[in-house]
């Protein structure tokens, strides 16, 4: 799952919607297979193994009853979605397929090469999912305006919040800093009523939400609630990249051995920050999307020569 990115544009990630935790886990690992850079049409499907929300946390007992159950729910699902034209309300999906194992072991090798998975597995399951055709254009061929992480970064995580959470900060990662009005925090996650009270916000969203990402992500975050007045009515948050200490310095940057050994969660986090930089256009080429700009900036990180070429550029990308 290193290289599975999630792409979406930034009217999506402020959108208004609610979604369970599994719901979110299917349509993120059905983005995931989405090509990237490319236009896609309405008429595609993009398949979720049980492998796949397996690898998302989901306990391997109930991983194909689970994707069952999210299937039946998405179909309903409703998102709210602000534009400079306007706002409008449409689906999520206008249809999800769910394979039956009978299926699946009458065809192995269709299954086998459109997922990768085994259809002879225990209690195998394989859903389908096709976007509505007024989502799909903010969450393909995106050439600005959008958000990317890796999958891997939300893997494990057992709240819906806390990938909320995450990708509201994504928007915002060449900062590291981002401030939300607590009414846009309410609308965003479709609250209605419930958490009235900051002090229940707090607790059972925001709280919920950063604990577990500083437990489980690439980031650490900070954040507090500020006042107008007398009433709290913002979230400021502060977030960076981890296990930046534990990484060995090699001599210094002007000698010819130079090098560091990121992780590869530090190297996707600040080679993404790196693609948007205008003194990286040099290294472009041409048609590629920024998402896969960035992949290859990662690549690029892990050879010396180009290491020690791009090293001031990573610095500026928040590195120390």
């Amino acid at each position: 799952m290193t290289k599975l990115l999630v792409v979406k544009a930034n009217n999506i990630i402020e959108a208004s919607y609610h979604l369970s935790l599994n719901e979110q886990r299917l349509i993120l690992a059905a983005l995931a297979n989405m090509p990237k850079g490319e236009k896609v049409t309405d008429d595609v499907g993009y398949c979720v193994t049980r492998e796949s929300f397996i690898e998302l946390g989901v306990n391997p007992k109930n991983a194909s009853r689970e994707i069952r159950e999210a299937c039946d729910r998405l179909f309903n699902r409703t998102i709210t979605i602000t534009t400079e034209m306007g706002t409008f309300k449409t689906r999520w999906v206008q249809d999800v397929m769910k394979y039956n194992s009978d299926w699946a072991l009458a065809n192995p090798d269709f299954v086998r090469e459109m997922t990768g998975s085994d259809p002879y597995a225990e209690d195998y399951v394989l859903a389908a999912i096709r976007f509505s055709k007024s989502v799909l254009p903010f969450l393909s061929n995106l050439s600005s305006n959008f958000t990317q992480y890796f999958l891997q970064d939300i893997a494990g995580v057992s709240s819906g919040y806390s990938i909320r959470f995450y990708e509201l900060m994504m928007q915002f990662k060449s900062t590291g800093y981002r401030k939300i009005k607590l009414d846009d925090l309410r609308n965003m996650l479709e609250l209605n009523d419930k958490y009235p009270l900051t002090a229940d916000l707090k607790r059972w969203v925001i709280d919920t939400a950063i604990d577990e990402l500083n437990e489980k992500s690439p980031i650490t975050i900070k954040y507090q609630l500020l006042k107008t007045g007398r009433k709290f009515t913002h979230l400021e948050l502060k977030f960076e990249a981890k296990d930046k200490t534990s990484i060995q310095l090699k001599k210094d940057p002007n000698t010819p051995d130079f090098f560091i050994k990121l992780s590869d969660p530090q190297r996707h986090f600040f080679a993404s920050k790196m693609s948007e930089m205008p003194e990286m256009s040099k290294y472009s080429q041409g048609t590629e999307s920024y998402q896969q700009f960035a992949i290859r900036i990662a690549d690029m990180l892990l050879q010396p020569e180009r290491f020690r070429e791009l090293y001031p550029l990573l610095e500026k990308a928040g590195y120390n």
